[in-house]
């Protein structure tokens, strides 16, 4: 070995006689003598058939484990699942898509816990990979590292590029009477090219932007696309530096700082990214033990232009930010700026700052990003709103809107289908402010998105007209004026489960309002006669609901309050 690594695994190379059966275990799978003298890596791929986005994470995975053994390791793969929140969106199927960010980290937790492991690469690629594999990274504290999977390329009709939103927006202009059937179906069989992620600023790309300003991943690979050959390197050279992280003693929570965490807010905010990133945000760094809050994301909401004309307010795609420089590029351009950590450590053992002296500045000519000075935007587009709808917080996305607050009057339903419904028939029309409830982490359950009725809206014409509420969630390709995330949600008795339809409801994403035009009296009277539903009485969602926090902490599933826990400590 190049050095004597303090490694883990060692208890099972070096335990002697006792541990005879352990390595007959290991020889089974292809260990050698000279392997037990290795440190063992894993490689966590969220490899899957169900999605384009995870569908060629098998061979990323063989690359990682290539870099990994190459560099001196004796790396294995393991698989973890995933959920396709383009494919579920709209149906009961989407109430698994949150839960199964929390069931990515514990099972990446577990095998890597009982596989006595020394460090490991997690591979993602569909929305909720990112953050699961980042959780599972903070909380498990081993030398490792997060690759991400890569963007789609667009799709293409006559010349114009589209994507998946262009799909749900299709639905829309379709019921609108401004697409007939064969353009919907084309839009359908054009929408998605091949492997990857969704390809606007959505939330997997807005996730792995993230991610790579806090330096938790390789400079460059969070815009790399998924079909390149840079994509193959970025998964090689991920195996061979989790094995420098082991050799220079590098641990996640060395990287996971607050100030690394401001970074991700700050690269958020400058795209235009994801309202979930919010959501996922506070959700690593509960596991990593950061204390960061909603008024975080405010105060530098209010310092942070936004500057990307990405979808899907925009006009381009993560393939378009790539061909000019991608997040590198990015990243230089706020350092620059001085709206960015330069300091913090990376998982390259470097700081931000050097290592983005490695890297050109944009392409001259480029369109995508504007000038800081110059911005689309003096501030980011993710607002924090309060009041007495939402006494805990709910997030608002505004970019690109000409409209940032209505009043107008409620029409209440109790869940998606029947809004939906609602709209399709035009009974909701400009003016009204939709209110869906009992969709939050316990009531819905599992906070599903919502990017099907809010695309209906906008191919309908209605999406600055209409106003959407809920104490769900939207997609990354959400657009429109829509708040969610409103807590306390329904299910736990927050206001928005005690609204009527008729109620007056002020949105004003400049004062940051969120206010229904009732007294804490008549809110407090109607409440002595409000009941909970009952929770999904069995399996994981059962379980989910029980032990799931509020949106207002990240929807978590471990925020347990144990004062005789020892202090974590680095796993060696």
């Amino acid at each position: 070995m190049k050095k004597d690594l303090r490694i883990r695994s060692k208890v099972i190379s070096e335990g002697g006689p006792t541990r005879v059966p352990n390595r007959a275990m290991l020889r089974a799978v292809g260990f050698t003598d000279e392997d037990f003298k290795k440190p063992m890596i894993g490689i966590a791929s969220t490899w899957s058939e169900v999605t384009p986005c995870n569908i060629h994470i098998d061979e990323l995975a063989r690359r990682a484990k290539k870099g990994a053994r190459d560099a001196g390791g004796a790396p294995m793969i393991f698989n973890t699942i995933t959920v396709s929140d383009g494919i579920s969106m709209g149906t009961e199927g989407m109430r698994y898509s949150l839960p199964s960010r929390d069931l990515i980290a514990d099972s990446i937790e577990t095998v890597v816990g009982g596989e006595s492991l020394d460090g490991f690469v997690a591979i993602g690629g569909c929305d909720k990979n990112m953050p699961g594999c980042m959780m599972a990274i903070a909380r498990i504290n081993l030398p490792s590292i997060f690759v991400y999977g890569g963007t789609i390329r667009p799709g293409n009709i006559n010349g114009k590029n589209i994507d998946i939103v262009s799909a749900f927006e299709g639905v829309g202009e379709y019921n609108a009477g401004t697409l007939d059937e064969a353009g919907l179906k084309k839009v359908e069989c054009h929408a998605c090219p091949g492997a990857g992620s969704c390809g606007g600023m959505y939330t997997a790309n807005t996730m792995a932007s993230a991610i790579e300003a806090m330096g938790m991943s390789l400079p460059g690979s969070s815009s790399n696309p998924a079909e390149t050959d840079q994509k193959q390197d970025d998964c090689y050279r991920a195996g061979e530096a989790v094995y420098r992280m082991l050799e220079q003693d590098i641990y996640p929570r060395d990287i996971l700082t607050k100030k690394a965490f401001e970074n991700a807010i700050t690269i958020v905010m400058a795209l235009g990214g994801s309202t979930n990133a919010i959501l996922h945000l506070m959700a690593i760094a509960h596991s990593a033990e950061v204390d960061l809050s909603l008024e975080d994301f405010n105060r530098l909401q209010k310092k942070v232009p936004h500057i990307a004309d990405l979808r899907p307010s925009g006009q381009y795609v993560m393939e378009d930010l790539h061909k000019i420089g991608g997040i590198p590029a990015v990243m230089k351009h706020l350092l620059k700026a001085g709206l960015l950590h330069g300091d913090c450590l990376t998982v390259t053992g470097k700081t931000i700052a050097e290592n983005l002296e490695e890297f050109p500045d944009f392409e001259e000519g480029q369109k995508i990003i504007t000038p800081v000075e110059q911005p689309l935007y003096p501030d980011g587009p993710l607002v924090i709103l309060k009041g007495n709808l939402a006494p805990e917080g709910a997030v608002a996305k505004v970019s690109g809107l000409k409209v940032r607050s209505l009043t107008g009057t409620a029409k209440v339903f109790d869940d998606e289908p029947s809004a939906t419904e609602a709209i399709l028939k035009d009974d909701v029309v400009a003016g009204d402010v939709v209110v869906i409830r009992y969709e939050g982490p316990k009531g819905g359950p599992g906070m599903p998105e919502m990017l099907s009725i809010s695309g209906i809206l906008v191919g309908k014409g209605l999406g600055e007209s209409v106003a959407l509420l809920t104490d769900g969630r939207f997609s990354g390709g959400t657009h429109g004026l829509v708040i969610g995330h409103i807590a306390p949600e329904a299910q736990v008795g927050g206001p928005i489960g005690l609204i009527r339809t008729g109620d007056i409801i002020t949105i004003d994403s400049d004062k940051q309002l969120l206010e229904v035009n009732l007294s804490e009296e008549e809110l407090q009277a109607r409440k002595l006669d409000w009941r909970a539903p009952k929770l999904v009485s069995r399996g994981h969602l059962a379980k989910f609901a029980r032990l799931v926090s509020s949106a207002s902490k990240g929807a978590v599933t471990d925020a347990f309050e144990d004062e005789t826990a020892p202090e974590p400590q680095k796993v060696k």
